[in-house]
């Protein structure tokens, strides 16, 4: 990842509120659904999500700003200084140009002690401590041959918006992980909003040559611009016209499977939303229909005659 106050565009001293200020003004304008035309659009907003968690991690930004770990949060390694190894590592040609020693400068400073013996005993070629066990390497310098098992690197975390449409598929979705690399994530059956899904293998590097960290990614639900959730049930707005109110008949109202038709019966009352059943989240809630009358535009001369006969002729109370 780049540096993650560069691609929020806030400095170093940056405050809370002014960070989620800026994250929001960013995701509002990168989110896909607004950018449906540009490919890269997930991309550009799983990039400023990942700089936003990275820095609203305590921790990390605090170790980040002391130059401890980069912007992947893998760890800076500065050497070691001439006094490593509590005095007894030699100066020379294992000195690294700054003075200090990488570890495999160390190492091979270390066993390098070894190597006569190793010839002593009837091996040419000296010590290798890099060679593998044909070599008589490091690893035969330790119980008996056996590999040590190294520290497993760190895991890092991510979230992934997923639109109710993918949560309610399934499916793959893309995502672009905290080192930069974009993966495609299996969502579980039936997802839920905050659920976490562990990509093994996809966290950081570790330093000292075991198996990398796992990446835990966090399922957050974007807003959708049609429905409302409510747990696993739905609720969508949908538009009818005055005489469809009085007259009843037959409208399409759209479900995350596409539309579906609904049955007005005459002189329906809109004060009540009609559920569509097994039309919610995963089918396993509902649909709510809120039905809004929409009024012809610019009026009409014919509709506001009639309605001043209503007024004068026909009046009726619906509040108190």
């Amino acid at each position: 990842m780049r540096d993650p106050y560069s691609v929020l565009g806030v400095p170093r001293s940056v405050s809370e509120k002014d960070l989620k200020s800026a994250y929001r003004k960013l995701a509002k304008a990168n989110h896909p659904d607004q950018n449906r035309s540009d490919p890269k659009a997930q991309q550009k907003f799983a990039e400023i999500s990942a700089a936003y968690d990275f820095l609203t991690d305590k921790d990390k930004k605090a170790a980040f700003d002391r130059g401890e770990i980069d912007a992947d949060g893998n760890p800076k390694f500065a050497g070691f200084n001439g006094g490593g190894m509590g005095g007894g590592a030699r100066r020379g040609a294992g000195a690294s140009a700054a003075g200090g020693f990488s570890a495999e400068d160390i190492l091979k400073e270390f066993m390098s002690g070894f190597g006569g013996a190793q010839a002593r005993g009837g091996r040419g070629g000296g010590f290798d401590p890099f060679g593998g066990a044909g070599s008589g390497g490091f690893s035969q310098g330790f119980a008996g041959g056996a590999r040590q098992p190294q520290a497993k690197g760190e895991d890092t975390q991510a979230t992934i918006a997923v639109s109710l449409e993918d949560a309610h598929r399934g499916g793959s979705v893309p995502l672009r992980l905290p080192n930069n690399k974009v993966v495609n994530v299996k969502l579980p059956d039936k997802v839920e909003d905050g659920q976490q899904i562990r990509l093994k293998g996809q966290g950081q590097v570790s330093p000292w040559g075991g198996e990398p960290g796992d990446t835990i990614v966090t399922v957050k639900f974007e807003r959708h611009p049609k429905f409302r959730r409510d747990g696993a049930d739905l609720r969508v707005d949908v538009p009818i016209t005055l005489y469809e109110a009085v007259l009843g008949g037959k409208v399409r109202v759209p479900t995350l499977d596409g539309s579906a038709e609904l049955t007005l019966p005459p002189n329906i009352n809109t004060a009540k939303a009609l559920r569509l059943k097994g039309k919610g989240l995963h089918g396993n809630g509902d649909l709510y229909a809120s039905l809004k009358i929409v009024l012809p535009e610019n009026g009409d001369p014919d509709l506001e005659s009639l309605m001043r006969f209503w007024r004068d002729q026909k009046p009726y109370k619906v509040r108190d």
